[in-house]
């Protein structure tokens, strides 16, 4: 199981996700405005913002909301996000990218700098961990989609290069250039999926323990706390009995 998928089982269980709901909304609305800005304000003609209101309902996001940030990003008033990237090293040296829409951005790289350092981390220069990551798209469907066999059929069919599930959903990925043609071809066989996504990777895994696992869940949670930091990668794994050790 990918570091990512264990750290947001266990993030889960600690009922983190009904805590930041209304964060996740502002980073949900704060991408479909930057997506808006990027082309048309119509999901249609835009990829991008497609992708982006799609995983806003998802998330069961108000529909007024929805239409209140496409809106947004054709008035004069709205912010200047920047899309910015962070590469670094948590602790017991395991590689972390983290992906941010700001409107400062030396507030951010302040903030994200000092986040990696008081977890023991340190943050590095573009490029020093992102080769350890392969830019793919990633599609996840909820177990009620269907069994194990039935998704890789269907991933199989529509042209997916991997699929990993667990008692909780199917995690699916595809080149970051097939994304658009491989959700389009799941949903057809599936439904609509729960989130649609270009993310970072892990080419391998980096084992960890207990301690520096607990370590690391803290700078990835006060990461994510951050409103301007949209995305979160690392590429470590734990064994089942220190994961439960976090999960008690």
């Amino acid at each position: 199981m990918a570091g990512h998928s264990q750290f947001k089982n266990i993030m889960h269980r600690k009922g983190r996700q009904d805590a930041v709901r209304s964060k996740i909304f502002s980073k949900l609305a704060r991408e479909i405005t930057v997506a808006a800005k990027s082309g048309m304000p119509d999901p249609a003609m835009n990829p991008r913002l497609r992708l982006a209101v799609n995983n806003a309902k998802a998330q069961s996001m108000p529909k007024d909301n929805i239409e209140r940030a496409i809106k947004k990003a054709s008035g004069g008033d709205s912010e200047n996000y920047e899309e910015v990237r962070y590469e670094g090293y948590g602790p017991g040296g395991i590689a972390v990218i983290v992906e941010a829409l700001t409107d400062n951005r030396n507030r951010t790289a302040s903030t994200v700098r000092s986040t990696f350092s008081k977890a023991g981390g340190a943050l590095g220069e573009t490029g020093s961990v992102a080769f350890m990551f392969d830019r793919v798209g990633e599609i996840y469907y909820p177990i009620a989609a269907g069994d194990a066999e039935k998704v890789m059929e269907a991933a199989i069919e529509a042209g997916a290069d991997d699929v990993q599930s667990d008692e909780d959903g199917h995690t699916i990925y595809c080149a970051f250039e097939d994304i658009g043609d491989v959700s389009t071809a799941l949903e057809a066989a599936l439904g609509e999926a729960e989130s649609v996504k270009p993310v970072f990777k892990p080419q391998t895994l980096t084992p960890i323990d207990a301690e520096k696992g607990e370590s690391l869940m803290r700078l990835i949670n006060n990461l994510e706390d951050d409103d301007d930091v949209q995305n979160v990668y690392a590429n470590f794994e734990m064994s089942d009995e220190d994961m439960a050790k976090l999960s008690a």
